[in-house]
């Protein structure tokens, strides 16, 4: 028993550092075996499958007093199932797609609020909606515009800063 819970506290060390270490050696054998392995043999799921397959075969021994053979048996199918789940479960992690980020480009056509007043010359500041959150950006206009107004973006300058005109009603 003391084997199959070595196994098993092996597999936790390599879940904790494959935690700590994310992605340090993803993809080193990548296009082993002409893809056939491709994501089986990522950390996490080596882990869950080590893990499984001590504590399952520690299980097993120690309630059922079967012979280590069987106990190896049961734990290693229980060690497949874990490293099937893990798999799968870091498949549809990596096929989930959100949506797409919002660039300045979004910006153009919305309007705003001056906070700071904007000279004719220089730099003020306006409170936008990027994304449904409010976010302050630098803003020229052509014209001198006061504190409070209501602006429309007409063009993102930078990833900081717009060009902006008064809205006229």
């Amino acid at each position: 028993m003391a084997w199959f819970l070595g196994i098993g506290i092996t597999g936790v060390v390599l879940l904790a550092l494959s935690l700590v270490f994310d992605g340090v050696l993803d993809g080193v054998l990548d296009g082993a075996s002409g893809g056939l392995l491709d994501g089986w043999l990522s950390l996490p799921v080596v882990a869950g499958f080590l893990a499984m397959t001590g504590f399952g075969g520690a299980i097993v021994q120690g309630t059922t007093g079967a012979g280590t053979a069987v106990a190896a048996g049961a734990g290693a199918g229980a060690g497949l199932a874990t490293a099937w789940l893990t798999y799968r479960f870091g498949r549809a992690l990596v096929r989930d797609r959100s949506a797409p980020v919002p660039t300045g480009a979004d910006l153009v056509g919305t309007a705003g609020s001056v906070v700071t007043a904007i000279p004719a010359d220089g730099f003020g500041e306006v409170l936008l909606r990027l994304a449904g959150q409010p976010v302050k950006y630098a803003a020229r206009s052509a014209v001198p515009v006061a504190r409070g107004t209501e602006v429309w973006v007409e063009a993102a300058t930078s990833a900081t800063s717009v060009l902006v005109r008064p809205v006229e009603r």
